[in-house]
């Protein structure tokens, strides 16, 4: 991993840095690989953790860092996401120049929507030197992490960088994922790869690979520069990993990686990619360990959010075969067990689950009911879905697979449109 400067990574910044910094939150992904769960929401709307949207986590970020500017620009399915910024998110001080704004695809410079992540930016460029800031932050929408910018930032102005992005350790199998850097020890970036089939692989070993977060730190006037000769360029894909960042190391800008350690121990931070259902699945259900890496229990850094005033939970029947009760789970506001066995699982807002029924090491989003007699096990149950009496699910994989959506892993993917499906059969 390439080396973090101690002077970077002291403690949390809020200051002029992060005060005159814009953060442009890129949020308009289909989320393809999330398939039927982005059927009718873009992935950073996509509920997670029992009791927030994954877009909660980048805007938590910002406004824990001291980033009260922030831009969240949309395209796709963004109803959900609108409304949820609007009840959450606006509590920000317009007099101070605070801002949570969601900006829609409008066709600023023509006839077209955002063809690139880069495009995006550049559509709406007016709108961000309107707000003359010294440095943008482009924010991918749809990672789950907790992250001081402040740092980051500050990293960027002490090492004279045109651009700053920020790095994390995976796999070299993964690679297909993401974009790959090649950086010096001293973190200069040497080549930026995206989605390489054969990525370069960090010195010393060869089974991991420096994967880029989605993260930027930009001068705001080389932004414009570069945004504007990009658009000009109809061979490229107008996207910040494929055209902007290789055109800006080819061209000999000062691009540096960050890597997102802790600033004390100096080990990789947590930062989750819940871009396919396993992933999700796994992230989910990682909260319900003893000691999760990701705390979302931190008062140091809470996560904020928006959520519709609930009743406590409540587990009610105390019979053999009747027993309300969750072992090992996490049961947000507004459920109710009734006479049902819940085990390493967890439960969103307002589900209710009757009686016989049997609940395993599955993930149910926010206003799900299950009846009767049913069992389930290794599932993501979508929003609103009625599981009806005496269903069974992650029990037979060919039979799920006639009904639902199985994975490579075996996770059973249910949404509300799957089991309309299932009734009119």
């Amino acid at each position: 991993m390439p080396r973090q400067p101690a002077r970077a990574s002291s403690g949390r910044y809020v200051s002029r840095l992060t005060g005159g910094t814009l953060a442009i939150i890129m949020a308009g992904g289909r989320g393809e690989r999330l398939r039927d769960l982005t059927a009718h929401r873009c992935k950073p709307a996509t509920p997670f953790g029992g009791k927030f949207r994954i877009i909660d986590f980048v805007l938590s970020n910002c406004v824990n860092s001291g980033i009260r500017q922030i831009s969240i620009l949309t395209q796709y399915k963004a109803q959900s996401l609108i409304q949820h910024v609007q009840h959450g998110w606006s509590y920000l001080r317009g007099e101070f120049g605070e801002f949570v704004e969601v900006v829609p695809a409008q066709q600023q410079l023509g006839p077209l929507w955002y063809r690139g992540t880069a495009d995006a930016v550049h559509q709406n460029i007016d709108l961000i030197v309107s707000h003359r800031p010294k440095h943008v932050l482009v924010l991918a929408g749809d990672h789950i992490y907790k992250m001081d910018y402040g740092p980051m930032i500050a990293y960027h102005v002490e090492k004279g960088a045109d651009i700053t992005v920020g790095v994390v350790e995976v796999p070299a199998q993964d690679s297909q994922h993401f974009g790959v850097l090649t950086a010096t020890e001293w973190n200069r970036v040497t080549k930026f790869a995206e989605k390489p089939a054969a990525p370069d692989r960090l010195p010393g070993r060869p089974d991991t690979i420096l994967a880029s977060m989605g993260i930027y730190v930009f001068n705001t006037r080389l932004l414009e520069s570069l945004l504007a000769a990009d658009a000009t360029n109809e061979s490229s894909a107008h996207d910040f990993g494929r055209d902007i960042l290789p055109e800006a190391i080819g061209g000999n800008r000062q691009v540096f990686a960050y890597p997102f350690q802790d600033v004390q121990t100096r080990a990789q931070s947590y930062w989750r990619d819940v871009g396919t259902i396993d992933a999700y699945y796994d992230a989910n259900l990682e909260l319900v360990h003893v000691r999760p890496e990701l705390n979302i229990y931190d008062q140091d850094w809470p996560i904020w959010t928006y959520q519709v005033q609930q009743p406590p939970a409540k587990f009610i029947l105390d019979e053999d075969g009747r027993r309300g009760m969750a072992v090992n789970s996490m049961v947000s506001g507004g459920c109710i067990i009734s006479g049902a066995v819940v085990r390493e699982s967890l439960l969103f807002s307002d589900v209710r689950i009757e009686e016989r029924t049997s609940i395993h090491r599955s993930v149910i989003l926010p206003h799900t009911e299950i009846g009767r007699g049913c069992e389930i096990s290794g599932a993501v149950i979508d929003e609103g879905c009625e599981v009806p009496e005496g269903t069974r699910i992650g029990m037979e994989r060919e039979a799920d697979a006639r009904r639902f959506h199985v994975t490579e892993k075996g996770v059973v993917l249910v949404t509300l449109d799957m089991l309309r499906g299932m009734r009119s059969s």
